[in-house]
């Protein structure tokens, strides 16, 4: 154990004497191996900081629920077929009362649309809201907490009743920092229609992918909604999650058997509305961020052998400056092996001195767009280590060629050479 400390403390400590005696020619070298890493570092914590928050937009959706709705959330660019779904007919509060008997697996469902609209509180205009009118299961459905006040009353959800939940931006713009002073408040909504506040949300902070953004908008009940607008004109779904011991694809076949039913559609008829399944949109995203992982692995990679050249380079330079030197320790006896282990481990402390360069780099560009764009870019511990592995690695590989020649040389030809 003494002797690997020995000599792990000569090897660092001839790399840094190389270090300083060529500067310039060092860092040149070293640079390829800094933007390999930089480039591995800032692409993984980039993607993976991207790929979190999206995943936690699309969990806001609703965690293994299926949408049924007229429109296919998958997309599909130019070739997407809205002609065919903007014919289709929308989905009816009828409908879910009638899954709620022909589908025993559901254990929550709810109905929900949505319309643009204003509020106005004391003269204050906020406009550009989205009302979200929903039924009685819909907090079950969606991870919404509400932070002052309270949900929504079966008897309000029965009766339609006046009240309503506000986001917590929107509760901030109309009564100040104390949004607690909303509740009770009463509000002008659509059409000159009046509603209580008696819930404000928690704020959840800004969606990437956009979905249900609870801050900037406000939640009625869908019998409220009722009296302000036709519901097949709001884009209406309806939103159902299975039972614990169902399955989602047990569930959509279920689901796809009902609404085929109840539409009356003939077998040799296609389905006139779409089951979108939210842990389907999970590994969409999943797939689309693997993508850009490669496409960062491949730059890296070239970056990686450029750089591994330049440590080669530098290393074949320093196994010809230190011959005599080399010869010596071989004359008192030093082994093959610790020649070789010698020059393999200050070949990689020259690569762990780029990586260092390229993961200061990653770090300051890290807080600048933090600050800027006020999006976390977070650079998970795994990754450095990874980084450092890949260090390593590549300084063995760098290293391997002129540690073996160093190793193999005649100790009286070495010293001679002097």
């Amino acid at each position: 154990m003494r002797r690997i400390i020995e000599i792990l403390g000569s090897s660092l400590n001839l790399t840094w004497q190389e270090f300083k005696s060529h500067k310039l020619r060092t860092l040149l070298s070293l640079s390829g191996v800094g933007f390999g890493i930089l480039c591995i570092i800032g692409v993984l914590a980039t993607v993976n900081s991207l790929e979190y928050a999206v995943q936690q937009d699309i969990k806001s959706l609703g965690s293994n629920s299926i949408y049924i709705d007229k429109w296919d959330y998958s997309g599909g660019g130019n070739d997407y077929p809205w002609w065919k779904y903007v014919n289709r007919p929308s989905p009816k509060y009828s409908e879910l009362e009638l899954l709620k008997q022909k589908v025993p697996g559901i254990g929550y469902i709810a109905y929900t649309n949505g319309i643009n609209a204003q509020i106005e509180y004391n003269g204050s205009v906020l406009s550009g809201l989205q009302y979200y009118g929903i039924s009685e299961d819909f907090d079950k459905l969606q991870p919404i907490e509400v932070g002052e006040g309270r949900y929504f009353q079966q008897s309000e959800f029965d009766k339609g009743t006046g009240t309503i939940i506000l986001g917590y931006i929107v509760a901030e713009n109309l009564f100040g920092s104390d949004v607690k002073k909303g509740i009770g408040q009463e509000l002008k909504l659509k059409d000159g229609k009046k509603a209580v506040v008696v819930g404000i949300l928690k704020k959840k902070g800004k969606s990437i992918i956009g979905g249900w953004d609870y801050d900037n908008n406000v939640l009625i009940t869908r019998n409220f909604m009722k009296q302000m607008t036709n519901e097949d004109n709001a884009g209406p779904s309806i939103l159902v999650a299975g039972k614990e011991n169902i399955t989602l694809e047990q569930l959509k076949d279920e689901l796809e058997g009902a609404m085929r039913s109840i539409r009356k559609l003939k077998p040799t008829q296609e389905d006139n509305f779409t089951l979108n399944d939210i842990n389907t949109l999970s590994s969409l995203a999943t797939s689309i961020f693997d993508g850009v992982n490669k496409g960062g692995w491949a730059i890296a990679t070239l970056s990686l052998i450029v750089g591994m050249f330049g440590v080669a380079n530098i290393m074949f330079v320093t196994v010809r400056e230190r011959t005599s030197q080399i010869g010596l320790k071989k004359a008192i006896g030093a082994k093959k092996i610790t020649i070789m282990t010698e020059f393999l481990l200050e070949s990689s402390f020259l690569c762990i001195m780029g990586g260092l360069m390229g993961l200061l780099v990653v770090v300051g560009v890290t807080f600048l767009v933090s600050a800027l764009f006020h999006f976390n870019v977070f650079i998970a511990p795994g990754i450095i280590l990874l980084a450092i592995t890949i260090c390593i690695v590549v300084g063995i590989l760098a290293g391997i060629i002129p540690a073996s020649i160093a190793a193999k040389m005649d100790p009286v030809v070495a010293i001679r050479s002097k």
